[in-house]
């Protein structure tokens, strides 16, 4: 695949997001793009915030993106699941560039439970199924046991796209 044919973007306040966005951008051979939110996150203060935010559907204020997302073939997105749906800088980044990404995927991690609405949110906020989902909880992405959830959702993409192989 060629670099310019996919990009993953992602948001992660504990780095366990960020760390699945790097391996599957390894597998892709993608560009990465991490959402830079300017809210304090970090702490139970940032923790209480974000899902507080998270439940009201809020937005916030990101930084530019360094990275123009229409010029890739396939964008795969990354959040945290925060209170069952989409952490708050993936939903401004999707509100903010739905109109701009050609074919998208969708991954995320959590802690618990299994993440009733966060596919579903992503997927009406940037108005478009996604081609492929993955969901890995963080028990286990913190433990490296993901390489085989992983490499299926590549495979998978890899297999059902139309993107260029090198």
């Amino acid at each position: 695949m060629n670099m310019t044919d996919a990009l993953v973007v992602y948001y992660s306040r504990t780095g366990w997001t960020k760390k699945v966005a790097k391996e599957i951008a390894h597998r892709l051979a993608a560009e990465t793009e991490e959402i830079a939110d300017t809210a304090q996150r970090g702490g139970i203060t940032g923790w209480l915030r974000s899902g507080r935010e998270a439940v009201r559907k809020a937005t916030t204020t990101l930084e530019p993106p360094k990275r123009d997302p229409d010029v890739y073939d396939l964008v795969v997105i990354g959040t945290p699941v925060w209170t069952k749906t989409v952490s708050t800088p993936v939903r401004t980044y999707l509100q903010q560039h739905a109109d701009r990404l050609a074919k998208v995927a969708f991954f995320c991690t959590c802690g618990g439970g299994e993440p009733a609405h966060t596919f579903t949110d992503m997927q009406e906020l940037c108005g478009q199924p996604p081609k492929k989902t993955l969901c890995l909880k963080t028990r286990n992405v913190r433990r490296d046991d993901y390489e085989a959830p992983v490499e299926s959702f590549v495979s998978a993409l890899l297999e059902e796209s139309d993107l260029d192989m090198d």
